[in-house]
């Protein structure tokens, strides 16, 4: 069997040493993350999140349903 993974480990099993590193790599890429977002809103280029915008729609089919039905 070919693997990259040397024979003494199982799987995705890390020793306790290696967590830390893999806390600390998890938390460098969110600040890179976060910091790449700032920089683009900064230039120009932020968009509205799915969620904004769908639950803008339903605030407005909502009130047009309430307009319809209360005064009609």
């Amino acid at each position: 069997m070919n693997t990259s993974e040397p024979s003494g480990r199982d799987g995705g099993a890390r020793p306790d040493r290696d967590r830390g590193a893999e806390k600390l790599n998890w938390i460098d890429r969110r600040r890179e993350k976060i910091r790449a977002e700032v920089e683009r809103n900064r230039r120009g280029e932020y968009t509205v999140p799915t969620w904004v915008l769908a639950a803008a729609l339903v605030v407005i089919v909502g009130a047009w349903l309430a307009l319809i039905f209360f005064a009609g």
